[in-house]
């Protein structure tokens, strides 16, 4: 038995026949800092929301949290070492529609359930896609982009921050239903993307909004069109995809927290307490807003509903259109 497993449940023992109830096991909770694991590398969406949720929520819990960052095979090696972690609260995952709601469209034999094998702790901010092109890709706007891609197959190339990533299923969804064929460059990553799209050695980039907006604002990158039901504040003269008329698509990443599944109830319901509190607080929403994010404060029932909603719905989408993982 894992030893921090054996631990808790022999704390829980010993509470019990000191004839105290669930309770006094969650005041006892936490002992130690826990552990948020980021299945991506360090810089983009998942490290970012990760870092700031970790922090908050370790300093309410009054130990502390250590991020760790566990890229390896698109999201894959990060988000089946929680699904695999003693259920004891202190393994938790920075969960995503990328990692929980595209994965099991993707892969045949994916090591993890992502219904069964997690809970969800809570959902905090979801965030539009970008596409962004090179500041020198001689086109203005999608429409001219897809006319060119239609016409000359495989000489754009798009990059993502890994195989069966977000930002390679929105892409490769977009050109699925255009009937383009677009080369794709996978990179460990959205700065080793940033990097080959800013030298010009990759074409178009689907990447959060959020990251995409500084090389946007700054000229180095052209934004052609945003992936939610909405244009964002920040780039109001931006169309949406559907506003591009190009493909009635439309996706929004949402992120949050995620525990192992049979985490014992009571430590759940701890850090659900502490996570809601930490989402709906003024400061965070406000950053959250200004990096163009949508706030989320669900409870348990609804966060599950959405989950489960994306599960359903973007597992279809990735295996009527043969998407792989490459």
């Amino acid at each position: 038995m894992n030893k921090r497993l054996f631990n808790t449940s022999l704390l829980a023992g010993m509470l019990a026949s000191l004839g105290l109830g669930s309770s006094a096991l969650a005041q006892a909770y936490p002992t130690k800092p826990l552990r948020v694991v980021v299945p991506q590398p360090p810089g983009g969406g998942f490290d970012v929301v990760g870092r700031l949720l970790a922090d908050r929520l370790g300093k309410a819990l009054g130990q502390g949290a250590v991020v760790e960052n566990r890229p390896g095979s698109g999201t894959l090696v990060g988000t089946d070492l929680v699904a695999k972690a003693a259920p004891d609260g202190y393994t938790l995952l920075v969960g995503s529609v990328s990692n929980l709601a595209l994965n099991p469209g993707l892969y045949r034999n994916l090591p993890y359930d992502s219904l069964r094998d997690f809970e969800p702790v809570g959902l905090a901010v979801a965030y539009s896609y970008t596409l962004v092109a090179r500041k020198d890709l001689p086109f203005n706007n999608l429409r001219e982009l897809m006319a060119y891609a239609k016409a000359n197959p495989k000489k754009l190339s798009f990059a993502s921050g890994g195989s069966g990533s977000g930002q390679h299923v929105l892409a490769a969804a977009l050109w699925n239903l255009t009937g383009v064929d677009v080369v794709h460059v996978p990179y460990r990553g959205a700065q080793a993307a940033y990097q080959d799209l800013l030298g010009g050695r990759v074409d178009v980039f689907f990447d959060l909004s959020p990251t995409a907006r500084p090389q946007v604002e700054a000229g180095n990158l052209k934004a052609l069109a945003v992936s939610g039901s909405t244009r964002l504040p920040f780039h109001p003269e931006v169309p949406t995809l559907a506003e591009a008329g190009v493909a009635n698509i439309e996706l929004e990443s949402w992120f949050g927290l995620f525990a192992p599944a049979k985490t014992p109830p009571e430590l759940l319901e701890r850090l659900r307490t502490e996570l809601l509190r930490i989402v709906q607080a003024p400061d965070l929403v406000e950053t959250f807003r200004k990096a163009g994010g949508k706030p989320l404060a669900l409870s348990t029932d609804q966060a599950k509903a959405l989950v489960k909603r994306d599960v359903d719905r973007w597992s279809k989408i990735t295996r009527d259109l043969d998407i792989k993982p490459e």
